[in-house]
C-alpha cells in the first residue's frame, strides 16, 4: 500500500546535473522494481527513461552511472536508442513488415532539476513540485550556490535492517540528540532546533568552541577555514532539510551530502547517500571535508544502533503506539501524512492479512 499511496507518485533524488555533463553521459536509479536512467542528450537537455529495451525487456544501460556515446544500444539485440529516447535502429528490419519505429521510443519518466538536482518520480501525483516543497527555504539554500556544486566521491549504499521509517523519525527526531549522538552535543552544545513545515522539516545547529575530546571535531572546530560566499550567520552552521516522504539534504559550510532512505521490504532499507562541494583547492578545506566524513560516519553508526534497536522493540507484542511530545513535530507532521494517505495506518493494531490487496482491488474497481 505504501508503494501505491506513497512512493510511486513522490519525488525521488538521482544525481546531479554536474555527475553528467557531457552529451551521452547517464545515471542510473532502482526503485520499487523500476529501472531508470538519465541522460544527457546532444543538446544538452537532461531526459529520463524507463532503463527497459522496447523489444524484449533486456536492460539497456549498466551499473549506477557511465557514458554510452551518442546512442543507447541494447545488449541483447542492438536495437538501438537516440539520447532522446526515440527508436533509430533495428536490426533485421524485414523480420517486422508491420511496424513502425516512432511507435517504439523509450518510455519517458517525470523529472525535475530543482537547483542543480535531478529528481524523478514514477507517475504524476497530486503532490507539489519539489521546488514548491522546498519554497518556505528556497532563500537559505540560495547563499550554497548549489548548481554549481560537484561530487565528492562516489554514490554509497548502506543496508539497514530496519523499516524505512525508522530511517526518517530518527534523523528528524532530535531529542536523541543529546543522549545518543556525544559527538554533535559537544560541536553544537544545547543549541540544536527543529521546526516542520508542509512538506519539508529542518533541524540545526550552530557550532561551538568548547574543547572537545575527539581529534576530528577539534580539527574541524579549529581549522574550518572562511567560506566568503556564506553570510555570516551561516559560516559556522550546520543544517538538516528532510523532504517528504524520504529523502535529506545536509547543509555544511564546507559540503552539502544527500541522503535517501529507499524500502526494500517491510524490515529492510537501504540508505543512499554523497557528497557534493565546490570547487577548493585549499588545504584545510581538503583536510576539514574529511574530519566532516569521520564525525559524521560515527553519527551513522550510532543511529544505526538506534533504529535497529527500534526494529527489534516493534517486533514484540508489548509494542504499542506511544506518545509524541509537543517538541516532536517533524514525526507528528509526518505521521498525520501517512495516516491520512493510508487510514488503515490510524489502527492500534496490525490490520488483518490480505487487507491491503483487498483494498486496492476495491479501488481499481472504483476507477474503472
Amino acid at each position: 500500500m505504501e508503494r501505491e499511496a506513497i512512493f510511486r507518485s513522490s519525488w525521488q533524488i538521482v544525481c546531479h546535473v554536474n555527475d553528467i555533463p557531457s552529451p551521452g553521459d547517464y545515471h542510473t536509479f532502482r526503485f520499487l522494481g523500476e529501472t531508470i536512467a538519465v541522460v544527457r542528450d546532444q543538446d544538452g537537455q537532461i531526459r529520463a527513461f524507463h532503463n527497459v529495451c522496447r523489444h524484449r525487456a533486456a536492460r539497456l544501460l549498466d551499473g549506477d552511472k557511465g557514458r554510452c556515446g551518442s546512442r543507447i544500444v541494447c545488449p541483447y539485440h542492438a536495437w538501438s536508442y537516440g539520447l532522446d529516447g526515440a527508436l533509430l535502429g533495428v536490426p533485421h528490419r524485414r523480420a517486422f513488415p508491420e511496424f513502425r519505429t516512432a511507435d517504439y521510443p523509450l518510455p519517458p519518466v517525470e523529472h525535475e532539476i530543482f537547483l542543480g538536482f535531478i529528481f524523478i518520480r514514477l507517475t504524476p501525483g497530486p503532490g507539489p513540485s519539489v521546488s514548491d516543497m522546498m519554497a518556505p527555504y528556497r532563500h537559505e539554500l540560495a547563499p550554497y550556490r548549489f548548481e554549481e556544486l560537484a561530487p565528492l566521491g562516489r554514490v554509497t549504499w548502506r543496508p539497514r535492517a530496519v523499516n524505512w521509517k525508522n530511517v526518517g523519525d530518527n534523523y528528524s527526531d532530535s531529542l536523541h540528540i543529546a543522549v545518543a549522538h556525544p559527538g554533535l552535543t559537544r560541536l553544537f552544545g544545547a543549541g540544536y532546533g527543529l521546526e516542520a513545515k508542509e512538506w519539508v522539516d529542518k533541524m540545526w545547529g550552530a557550532l561551538v568552541d568548547t574543547p572537545s575530546t575527539s581529534r576530528s571535531e577539534r580539527f574541524y572546530q579549529a581549522y574550518l577555514p572562511d567560506v566568503d560566499h556564506l553570510p555570516a550567520e551561516r559560516k559556522r552552521l550546520w543544517t538538516y532539510f528532510k523532504l517528504w516522504p524520504n529523502i535529506a539534504f545536509d547543509i555544511y559550510p564546507d559540503q552539502v551530502d544527500f541522503m535517501q532512505w529507499l524500502p526494500v521490504s517491510p524490515t529492510e532499507t537501504l540508505v543512499r547517500e554523497i557528497a557534493y562541494v565546490l570547487p577548493d583547492d585549499r588545504r584545510e578545506m581538503r583536510a576539514v571535508r574529511y574530519a566532516n566524513w569521520r564525525i559524521n560516519r560515527q553519527v551513522s553508526l550510532e543511529d544505526k544502533a538506534l533504529i535497529e534497536r527500534v526494529q527489534d522493540g516493534m517486533a514484540g507484542s508489548s509494542y504499542a503506539t506511544g506518545p509524541l511530545g509537543l517538541n516532536e513535530v517533524s514525526l507528528r507532521s509526518f505521521a498525520n501524512r501517512m495516516r491520512a494517505l493510508i487510514p488503515e495506518s490510524r489502527l492500534p493494531q496490525a490490520p488483518p492479512p490480505g487487507w491491503s490487496h483487498r483494498r486496492e482491488a476495491t479501488q481499481r474497481t472504483v476507477h474503472s
